[in-house]
């Protein structure tokens, strides 16, 4: 007793570790979300960096999906945790639900973030691009900010790299096109390095930094404007050819494809890789700071994409949105505390398992959340005989408008994103849900559109990587009526319901009878709007 009341307070704090020490202790997470990032065709080929301080510190998974395949409700999902008819953001409208009131009401409150500031204790950090609609007028400007950061310097609407406006902590900062003060790529870099400096070494953190890269218009710094000259987008064996036994949106494209069409998807693929090359740059300053700092040992570091991307598949020249492998499969790695380096998983995860990951690592009870998805942290871990999902949901509501589009009438109404050769991206009626399966026996994807046609596409990926032949009308009857039956109860499903056993999986089970037991199930399997 003598002796302790002979030390110093300094060392008194050190023998009597405060609950802010203890919570020091608890790991840092740091996610890098990048803008529309293909992994089939070639997207992550430019980021040696990261490859290399990443991926080859850690886990990559080979088999990484979006629930929806567009920018605003798959970033929701990830906030989240839910599929998108769980969180309501149906597309990049406010009409879609993107950042608007009703989701800043109803969601934002309890994003894994929220959780993680208030019931973790962490400093959180965000940086970049939200959702496509936030700081519109009529869902609060940039003076919202929603709950659960402590530091917010987010993107007013879409992907830029230069003439862009922030909100600072729900103050307006407006950029030019000065590369060495605007170039939204290295600020988000900067803004990082400057939190990691300047944070609170009391409290673990949380940081999210959301390029603009490689999102249109593919603008690179001035250092990297003549890189990848010999590059062209892949010439694989469903670029280019008509999309034939598949939905009308994907038969109405022209093929062979215009050669403007093609350069001009040529050049899109070569910037794309461009503006990569600053996030390479970006991950590299990341995570000397964090070595510097003494904090990388107790740091995971996630990096993945909100959605994947196309160039030219079945004659499309540019975009996502459909539900195709090259634009619902992501990249997804991961490095941190317990991860062995070099390693590759086959699991078939999603964007929605991030947030019960994170807050997993943080320590918060997952019972105490709605979320849909599940916890990486086994598989991080590498823990033995974990029971794991064999399946999961894609939905998308198409966007489109009344009215025709003016350059291509003879299309009629509904169509929306026409290129010049009225080669249109989307339509009202690209209203779509699937059922990805992937188990020991069966690689497989079924499909229905909500349209005239009530359109179903099935692909075996295991014969038919590319998805070049539907097989809905020659694939067993039984597997049809399971995998029908299968897609009901995973757009109804909420919470755990989502994470039932799938078609081929041990603990399944079908009643055939419930196929018409269910009306009500099936009369809510697509609504005009979810709202």
């Amino acid at each position: 007793a003598a002796l302790l009341r002979a030390l110093p307070l300094a060392a008194m704090l050190l023998l009597s570790p405060t609950r802010a020490a203890r919570q020091a202790r608890r790991p840092n997470v740091v996610l890098i979300l990048t803008d529309d990032q293909d992994v089939c065709l070639g997207g992550m080929t430019p980021l040696k960096k990261t490859h290399a301080l990443i991926a080859q510190m850690g886990i990559t998974f080979v088999n990484a999906y979006v629930p929806s395949a567009l920018c605003c409700p798959s970033r929701a999902s990830i906030l989240t945790g839910k599929y998108p008819h769980n969180h309501h953001v149906v597309n990049n409208t406010l009409e879609g639900n993107c950042s608007s009131k009703l989701w800043q009401k109803i969601q934002e409150p309890y994003t894994f973030p929220a959780l993680l500031k208030a019931m973790c204790g962490y400093q959180t950090f965000f940086a970049g691009k939200y959702l496509n609609e936030y700081g519109a007028e009529d869902a609060g400007g940039v003076g919202h900010v929603p709950p659960g950061w402590s530091f917010w310097y987010a993107l007013e609407k879409n992907s830029k790299y230069y003439n862009y406006t922030l909100s600072v902590n729900g103050k307006a900062r407006r950029h030019g096109e000065n590369y060495s003060v605007d170039y939204l790529t290295d600020v988000l870099a900067n803004m990082s390095l400057d939190f990691l400096e300047y944070k609170s070494n009391f409290e673990p953190f949380f940081m999210m930094i959301a390029t603009p890269a490689p999102h249109s218009p593919w603008t690179p710094a001035p250092q990297y404007t003549k890189s990848f000259q010999n590059v062209s987008a892949p010439r694989n064996s469903n670029f280019n050819i008509h999309g034939k036994n598949k939905h009308w949106l994907i038969r109405q494209a022209k093929t062979p494809m215009s050669n403007s069409s093609i350069q001009f998807l040529d050049d899109a693929y070569r910037k794309r890789w461009q503006t990569l090359l600053s996030v390479d740059d970006l991950i590299e300053k990341l995570v000397k700071k964090l070595e510097v700092n003494g904090e990388l040992d107790n740091t995971y570091i996630f990096y993945t994409s909100d959605n994947g991307f196309h160039t030219g598949q079945f004659s499309l020249p540019i975009d996502k949105r459909q539900l195709y492998e090259f634009d619902i499969k992501v990249p997804l790695l991961v490095r941190g505390p317990g991860i062995k380096p070099s390693q590759t998983n086959k699991m078939l995860v999603a964007n929605i398992d991030l947030g019960p990951t994170i807050l997993d690592i943080a320590g918060y009870d997952l019972n105490k959340t709605q979320m849909d998805g599940m916890s990486l942290l086994p598989l991080l871990r590498g823990d033995k005989n974990v029971t794991w999902r064999s399946d999961f949901l894609v939905e998308y509501q198409g966007e489109g408008y009344n009215g025709s589009d003016p350059t291509c009438p003879g299309l009629g109404p509904g169509v929306t994103h026409c290129f010049p050769d009225c080669v249109c991206e989307d339509s009202y009626n690209n209203t779509y849900a699937c059922v990805r399966t992937l188990s020991a026996s069966w690689d497989l994807q079924y499909c229905e559109f909500d349209d005239r046609e009530v359109f179903v596409e099935v692909y075996n990926l295991t014969a038919d990587p590319h998805q070049i032949n539907n097989i809905a009308k020659t694939i067993d009857q039984e597997i049809l009526e399971k995998m029908n039956y299968r897609l009901m109860m995973l757009q109804s499903c909420s919470g755990a319901t989502c994470r039932t056993p799938g078609v081929f999986d041990p603990g399944y089970r079908f009643d055939p009878r419930l196929m018409f037991n269910n009306h009500g199930l099936r009369a809510r399997r697509f609504s005009a709007q979810f709202l």
